[in-house]
């Protein structure tokens, strides 16, 4: 069975590392990490993941302007919006 390829994009470092921690040794590789929606985008485009984890703010382009547009780029992968706010 081949690993879930997943790209992590959020502006926190802590965040991106911590979700690379928890998915170590599992089913999971972490293929690529962006800082913001622009980079999430571009990555999303080369790398072809499985599973985009994306944040809803992020500085610039954020999360929702970046999931349209890797809708577009990248239609085979899935998104998963994350967000710590609770509204």
């Amino acid at each position: 069975m081949s690993k879930v390829k997943v790209l992590v994009a959020d502006d926190h470092e802590v965040v991106r590392s911590g979700l690379a921690s928890l998915l170590k040794d599992s089913e999971v590789d972490i293929v690529g990490e962006a800082a913001n929606g622009d980079e999430a985008v571009a990555k999303a485009i080369k790398l072809q993941p499985d599973v985009v984890l994306l944040d809803i703010r992020m500085p610039g382009t954020d999360g929702l302007t970046a999931l349209e547009r890797i809708r577009v780029e990248a239609p085979d992968s899935r998104v998963v919006m994350l967000s710590t706010y609770d509204n």
